[in-house]
């Protein structure tokens, strides 16, 4: 899965298992009338039917019916939630907006809704008057030896990426050029702007919709065909997907994270939301959904790869870990650095970053040649993307692994695994060499494992600088035992804080070994009052390192040093502690370690030599049967009362078996036996007949009277009625001692209506031996 790929970051590489994605069914998007209608998603409760996708679709047109909406189908691939959109002007918007929450609110069918409002989202590039074209340094550093990705050893080896497809989330790819033309994948393309199969970019007045072909050709760039620049993975696959140019909703997001999803591999994404140090937002409701999704059934099951940008605010003081795409647990948060390996002015720093890569630096230095769009006032090819923008491609197209990257200006901090990382780099500098040897002995981690602690209510006022508020969460054995965590990778923090200038907040997290992240930097351009409503943190500062031990956090208020008038106090309201991580003992992780640098020496590289891996899950389009509420109480009462029917039925058994064993007892007391009233005188007729009889008593505590009947005379009845709460009937018939046959029959009877007919007359049983 997708958090196989994450550990070898830390450990200086990516994984690559080369496989394919399943096409996403998307909601109807008209993104012509997009900011003016108005949109709903709504999750539909499962349990109100058969949970079928028949059975939903049903609900949904129900629901459409009822509140008068259009209903444009399912969202992507997140099954039971639909899109809903009010079609026509009737009634103003705030009317409307009433009645679909009124009806919402009540429906038995709906669980959750949301109107869908326009994202901000911007395009990570810079635009400078760059020099000359020249050559891809980044790829091949003549200048300055040593400062590129060291990707030239690899594709001397025939390594190209071939078999892998790269999907560009932008603005469009204009795949007719040169450059990508050869390369581009249709079947994993899509316009969700325009909402058909072509992502082709269209002209603006800006002339700026390039940003996704520029990115493309970064990846995927055909080489030795006498145009314009080579793909750091010339031999894969290149696709886009258009949602940048237009209105842009949540479920357009959620769409295209898990667009085609078992065709495209890698999602390149160098955008995110506003990088101008006040902005906090990230993926709503619907695109957490599709990225978590994408992470566990994407790629056949090993998981999509999201490759984000972490942000060109640098210049405003921003930091990636307002980002919440950049922060996110299933995405791999790229930086950049300079040619000379320097951290620009505009990148951002924080400390849920896993790595950098090269870019562009100020007007002195170079930027990235790339392929670019021939519209407009393109030509098909640049010498100027630059940004993170630039960044991100880059490490998508290498899949790549961190070198430790010597820069004594970064503040490196050693972690309790011994890994370094910085707020600015992250793990390192990535390198395309290690890449490719270390996928050569590279094995799947173990499966996620996660722990949440309980919501921390504190409603503690926020110090000024000096003066800090501490918090802290022990998280003891005994709570990871059910998980099974041993080691740590994403550690998050969930916070709600009033203030009122959100920028002067200051939020530190050290993990059980000290070492310490800045999950909340200040920024002085956030002057928002409104703080933070559960906003998650993240950090891989503690990525290897034992989960057990407290965790603190450090909160306060820089108020002062910002220069600002005494403003009122925050108040730091709750929070939650989020562990990631896997059964691995740290052991296990330093074990990797010493494969993966045993590896670089190229030797797994040069011999033919793999190891097996696994074709993938096939991850079925179909419905999955989905067991209701209703169904799962009927299963439940059918099986107590089987239990209380074996209970019944053992016991009724038991206590008949003691009943007979009791009835049939045939020892002799003197107290309980019934004897022949006139034992030594035989009765007459048996005198008449011949038959001299023996006494035979039948002994029962209860024994009553007993019934005689005249028969002829060759044959005597005598019945026996014996009084218990299980009584039973002996029949026993003597035969006339003439006959030959000379035999006794006997009939045992259970009845229940203590029937007794008493007659004043001795009874003698004969017996035959």
């Amino acid at each position: 899965m997708h958090r196989f790929f994450i550990p070898l970051l830390c450990l200086c590489i990516f994984t690559l298992p080369l496989f394919l994605f399943l096409p996403a069914h998307t909601a109807g998007n008209d993104s012509t009338s997009l900011g003016d209608e108005l949109t709903w998603a709504v999750r539909l409760d499962p349990s109100q039917g058969s949970g079928r996708r028949e059975d939903l679709d049903a609900l949904a047109e129900e629901l459409s019916r009822a509140v008068g909406l259009e209903n444009r189908g399912v969202i992507g691939e997140l099954k039971d939630h639909y899109l809903f959109a009010h079609v026509g002007s009737g009634q103003t918007k705030e009317t409307t907006r009433r009645k679909v929450h009124e009806i919402f609110s009540q429906h038995y069918g709906v669980r959750w809704f949301s109107e869908q409002k326009l994202l901000k989202r911007s395009k990570r590039s810079l635009h400078f008057n760059d020099p000359k074209y020249p050559q891809q340094w980044h790829l091949h550093n003549t200048r300055s030896p040593g400062m590129d990705i060291n990707v030239t050893g690899v594709w001397e080896r025939n390594v190209t990426g071939r078999g892998v497809t790269v999907v560009v989330v932008d603005d469009g790819v204009q795949h007719t050029i040169l450059d990508i033309q050869p390369n581009y994948s249709p079947e994993g393309s899509y316009d969700l702007n325009s909402n058909d199969p072509d992502p082709m970019p269209h002209p603006d007045g800006y002339s700026d919709n390039h940003h996704g072909t520029r990115c493309a050709g970064e990846i995927a760039a055909v080489p030795n065909n006498s145009f314009c620049a080579v793909g750091v993975a010339y031999g894969s696959r290149i696709a886009g997907i258009r949602v940048l140019d237009g209105p842009l909703t949540d479920s357009m997001e959620a769409i295209a994270f898990n667009k085609h999803y078992q065709i495209n591999d890698i999602y390149s994404c160098s955008w995110g939301p506003d990088d101008d140090g006040k902005t906090v937002d990230g993926p709503h409701q619907l695109g957490k959904a599709a990225l978590q999704h994408g992470v566990i059934a994407g790629r056949k099951g090993f998981g999509s790869i999201f490759v984000v940008a972490s942000g060109n605010g640098g210049q405003y003081n921003d930091n990636c870990n307002y980002d919440g795409y950049a922060n996110s647990i299933y995405t791999v948060t790229i930086g950049a650095v300079n040619e000379a390996g320097k951290m620009p002015f505009y990148a951002e720093e924080c400390a849920s970053m896993l790595a950098v890569t090269f870019s562009s630096g100020d007007k002195q230095m170079r930027s990235i040649v790339t392929s670019d769009w021939d519209l407009q006032k393109g030509t098909g090819c640049t010498e100027g993307h630059t940004g993170t923008s630039a960044a991100a491609p880059i490490a998508a197209g290498m899949i790549a692994l961190m070198l430790q990257y010597e820069d004594h200006q970064a503040a490196w901090e050693t972690n309790g695994a011994g890994f370094s990382h910085s707020h600015q780099h992250g793990f390192g500098l990535l390198n395309a060499w290690r890449l490719t040897n270390a996928a050569k002995v590279w094995e799947s981690v173990p499966y996620l494992a996660s722990y949440v602690s309980p919501e921390l209510k504190e409603s503690r006022n926020i110090p000024l600088v000096p003066s800090v508020l501490e918090l802290s969460w022990n998280v003891t054995s005994a709570d990871l035992l059910l998980s099974g965590m041993r080691t740590l990778e994403h550690v998050a923090v969930t916070v709600t804080v009033s203030h009122p200038r959100r920028g002067n907040l200051q939020i530190q997290l050290f993990c059980p070994s000290g070492i310490s992240s800045l999950i909340g930097a200040t920024r002085k351009i956030d002057a928002d009052p409104g703080g933070f409503t559960d906003w998650t943190f993240s950090t891989v500062r503690c990525w290897g390192e034992n989960a057990e031990g407290t965790y603190r956090l450090l909160v306060t208020d820089v108020g002062n040093v910002l220069g600002d008038d005494p403003l009122k106090r925050g108040v730091f309201q709750t929070w939650q502690l989020t562990l990631y991580g896997s059964s691995w003992k740290t052991e296990d992780v330093a074990e990797r370690r010493r494969l993966v640098e045993l590896s670089q020496g190229g030797q797994f590289l040069n011999e033919n030599f793999s190891l097996p891996c696994s074709p993938g899950l096939e991850i079925s389009e179909q419905d999955s049967y989905t067991i209701t509420n209703n169904t799962l109480r009927t299963l439940m009462l059918l099986g107590c009362f089987a239990v209380f029917w074996s209970l019944y039925y053992t016991v009724e058994l038991y206590l008949s078996r003691i009943s007979s064993s009791s009835d049939l007892d045939l020892s002799c007391e003197v107290s309980s036996c019934l004897l022949s009233r006139h034992q030594g005188s035989p009765n007459p007729r048996q005198l008449e007949g011949g038959l001299e009889t023996e006494s035979l008593p039948l002994c029962s505590v209860n024994d009553a009277a007993v019934e005689y009947e005249d028969e002829p005379d060759d044959v005597e009845h005598i019945a026996l009625y014996r009084h218990q709460s299980s009584s039973k009937q002996v029949r026993v018939t003597g035969m006339n001692q003439t006959d030959p046959r000379h035999s006794v029959t006997s009939e045992f009877q259970v009845h229940r209506d203590l029937r007794h007919d008493t007659r004043d007359s001795a009874v003698n049983l004969n017996e035959y031996g």
